[in-house]
């Protein structure tokens, strides 16, 4: 399908993420039905849209008439049928649970147009794995966002081994003209590129924890104040350039050894879990968490977001 031909949006699940989706292609000019099975959450997902838009419009991110105008395209429903009637592309954003998931892309198989393609934000889950539940295994593909996806630009394009280039390529463009950063997973693999990247560090940082080498305060300091503010702007290959290739492998060769490559997860994370430790859910976890505190970390990093998207439509309009 050309991305000319895709009009219509199905957004299916109001919650942390679907809410944020449907968003974005609300305020780029698409009509957008979103569903769930909870009017309630829908509610609180329009609710949600409403103060987002407002917020990035302020920030200057997003320009007022659009912020004003995009909850007019979303169209809450809690009948499946209707959210993805003439849907030209659905996006699942529903609970990792697996049955649920081939229930629901059998669902849209029946439901929308043979043309239509069908994608999950499942961040653990493979193509295959929902395209065997359909008869259109080759319009099927994950399109994995990562929160809140209003405000962080990747994307993960993750194909299956039956999809086909051209739903790829549609997905990619799509994606491509909404402001996003897409990039294509080529072939299926637990956690795609970002998890993977991201749960190396946290074994990591959890062994250097365990081990007694610095506390939980100290490792995210660290983050913080270096690899996070380089890692920002330049990735570890081009970091590894810079710095050259041999000082990496110098270094490489005398670290690889020492850092943590077990395939077992950390005791250190079993134990917090067992004991409830769970983070802001239970308001303790590597720290204690009261309400507040919960609330000004979840505020610290979106005003964070908020202005690296304000610097680079700032930077994107002066080229």
């Amino acid at each position: 399908m050309e991305t000319t031909a895709i009009r219509r949006i199905a957004v299916i699940g109001a919650g942390i993420m679907g809410h944020g989706i449907a968003q974005e292609f609300a305020a780029a000019g698409f009509e957008v039905g979103l569903y769930d099975v909870d009017e309630a959450r829908l509610q609180e997902g329009l609710t949600r849209i409403t103060a987002n838009l407002d917020r990035l419009a302020a920030a200057g991110v997003v320009a007022p008439d659009a912020a004003g105008t995009a909850p007019t395209r979303i169209h809450p429903s809690t009948t499946l049928a209707e959210a993805t009637a003439d849907a030209d592309y659905v996006v699942e954003a529903a609970p990792e649970h697996l049955p649920l998931k081939r229930d629901l892309f059998a669902e849209f198989d029946r439901l929308c147009s043979p043309a239509t393609i069908l994608a999950s934000n499942t961040s653990t889950f493979t193509p295959s794995s929902l395209a065997s539940a359909t008869r259109r295994p080759d319009r099927v593909l994950v399109t994995h966002y990562f929160n809140p996806p209003f405000l962080v630009p990747l994307v993960e394009v993750v194909r299956g081994p039956q999809t086909a280039d051209a739903t790829v390529a549609a997905t990619f463009t799509l994606l491509k003209n909404l402001g996003k950063s897409p990039v294509v997973v080529q072939k299926e693999a637990p956690g795609f590129i970002g998890n993977r990247l991201q749960l190396a560090l946290v074994r990591e940082a959890l062994s250097i924890v365990a081990q007694g080498l610095a506390t939980p305060e100290d490792v995210d300091l660290v983050v913080r104040t270096s690899l996070g503010r380089r890692w920002a702007v330049a990735g570890p290959f081009e970091t590894s350039d810079a710095a050259g290739l041999d000082t990496v492998l110098a270094v490489a060769a005398q670290l690889f050894p020492a850092i943590e490559s077990s395939p077992e997860v950390p005791a250190l994370l079993h134990d917090m879990v067992a004991h409830g430790d769970l983070g802001h859910k239970s308001g303790k976890g590597f720290y204690d968490w009261p309400p507040d505190a919960a609330e000004a970390l979840r505020e610290r990093i979106r005003r964070a977001l908020i202005e690296i998207a304000r610097w680079d439509t700032d930077r994107s309009t002066a080229r």
